[in-house]
């Protein structure tokens, strides 16, 4: 099944579609998203990459990340994504948007305009393992110490 996502321009107003590996392959700048559940503990959710993944397979990232389907809106995708992956849903509010780049090994490149939710919950995901070979909550001081000791474990997603 073909993916599509949304091209957009600097300041995220719609200028097209594109299929997701083209946009991937010949960098078109696109709307995506990542999110960031903690709990009440002050732990955030984390996954490790599912090894079919098309970039940074089995690297530790943020809890979820995606791109909303044309016409789809950013709170509808972002929901959606997170019950595929972590087979869970809850609250959760847009904090920011950002602008990256990022370069793969694989020849793929990230031209993104990554729109960041955080939600708060407590639970035991049910991870998709299609799209997550594992998952663990980690304080984030912890995380933090992890990433400067262990960089090459972690995928470059924001």
């Amino acid at each position: 099944m073909q993916e599509y996502v949304t091209l957009v321009d600097e300041n995220d107003n719609v200028v097209g579609v594109a299929e997701k590996i083209d946009a991937h392959r010949n960098p078109k700048l696109h709307r995506a998203f990542s999110i960031f559940i903690v709990n009440s503990k002050d732990e955030l959710l984390i996954q490790q990459r599912a090894e079919g993944k098309y970039h940074c397979p089995g690297m530790w990232a943020n809890t979820c990340c995606g791109h909303p389907r044309p016409g789809e809106s950013l709170e509808v995708a972002a929901h959606r994504r997170l019950r595929e992956e972590m087979g869970f849903d809850t609250g959760m509010v847009k904090v920011f948007s950002f602008i990256y780049k990022t370069d793969f090994e694989n020849g793929l490149t990230e031209k993104e305009y990554d729109h960041v939710f955080v939600g708060r919950w407590d639970g035991t995901p049910n991870i998709n393992l299609d799209e997550a070979a594992d998952y663990k909550w980690i304080p984030k001081d912890l995380l933090e110490e992890d990433i400067k000791k262990n960089p090459q474990i972690y995928g470059s997603n924001p």
